[in-house]
């Protein structure tokens, strides 16, 4: 059973941060694996949808995006989980939905974040295959909610 991480709070200096690319040499390493084993046991445990490394206390450009409904998203659309190595937004709907988000690293606040409403999205697995991917409506907030977190950026930045 993988271990739950602490998570990184508001005012810490890890989520300011531009997180490191993973290397050539750490991809489908016994590291690399054991993170997002931790990433997703800490994400179930703390009831989120997403969760990127820097929240605990790895700066290293990893996410996991797992849409699913639960207590603090009930209307979540239910996908499997994915763990993204240096995912890149590659293009953007110029149309733009508000929708309410909130973040393990900021608890207890919630806001109206705008954010594109399709996006398409390069990542590799953790054992380096190149994916590509089209996400619409909750999973593509998620994937750029994320995202933020590894170039060190807040919702609570965004917030209208």
């Amino acid at each position: 059973m993988s271990n739950v991480a602490a998570v990184a709070q508001r005012g810490e200096a890890i989520l300011t941060l531009t997180a490191a690319e993973v290397q050539a040499s750490e991809i489908g390493s016994e590291w690399l694996i054991a993170l997002s084993e931790t990433l997703h046991a800490t994400m179930l445990e703390r009831q989120g949808v997403g969760i990127a490394a820097p929240q605990i206390y790895v700066s290293k450009r990893v996410i996991i995006v797992a849409s699913r409904a639960n207590l603090r998203y009930p209307d979540a659309p239910e996908m499997e989980a994915i763990v993204m190595v240096n995912p890149v937004i590659t293009s953007r709907s110029t149309t733009t939905v508000l929708g309410e988000e909130g973040c393990l690293s900021v608890p207890n606040a919630r806001g109206q974040v705008p954010r594109a409403e399709q996006i398409h999205v390069r990542y590799l697995t953790l054992q380096g295959e190149v994916k590509e991917k089209t996400l619409n409506g909750f999973p593509a907030r998620i994937v750029q909610h994320e995202v933020d977190h590894l170039n060190g950026i807040l919702f609570t930045e965004r917030l209208e």
